[in-house]
């Protein structure tokens, strides 16, 4: 068992991507908005503020969160393959959680939000070349990051998340 905080496990890269893995990451990400949507299917309001885990996000916060990181991560792939090697902007994802859309809307709307979002990321994937995916961008704590290797971490990350309300659904017996 990972824990809660990690139920799949934390993140691993692969030591080289091709196109067969490459379709699989971006099938999961395809995916990952018909699991969201299933995981909170017929949660209270109640059950969506309470924490996946002691000291962790509450399930609305974990919904909300998704489209927010999501979003930075499309435009990220846009801007490698647009620019030389961009820097992005990070974001604290801690404090975009704790604000006040992250912790009191309802979570269809992040839902919807995740939807649309994930039919244009797929579509603007599916696109590109074998050398897109090599390009890059500059993380400024991560360093260089290749459209391959974001690429397969928001595949797991959607997965992630996803878990965090399933296990938590089953630890708490949540039908």
């Amino acid at each position: 068992m990972n824990g809660p905080r990690y139920p799949i496990g934390k993140f691993q890269g692969l030591p080289g991507y091709d196109p067969v893995a490459r379709r699989e990451f971006i099938r999961q990400i395809e995916e990952t908005p018909a699991r969201l949507r299933d995981a909170v299917n017929g949660l209270s309001e109640k059950q969506m503020d309470h924490p996946y885990r002691e000291g962790g996000w509450t399930v609305r916060q974990v919904v909300h969160h998704l489209p927010d990181s999501h979003m930075n991560s499309y435009i990220r792939f846009k801007l490698a393959v647009t620019e030389d090697e961009p820097t992005i902007k990070p974001y604290n994802e801690t404090q975009w959680a704790k604000l006040h859309d992250a912790t009191t809307v309802a979570v269809e709307v992040s839902l919807a939000l995740l939807e649309a979002l994930h039919r244009r990321w797929v579509v603007f994937l599916r696109s590109l070349s074998e050398a897109q995916f090599s390009t890059t961008f500059r993380h400024p704590e991560m360093g260089i990051i290749t459209l391959d290797q974001n690429l397969a971490l928001y595949a797991w990350h959607g997965r992630h998340h996803v878990a965090h309300i399933t296990t938590l659904r089953d630890r708490m017996g949540w039908r």
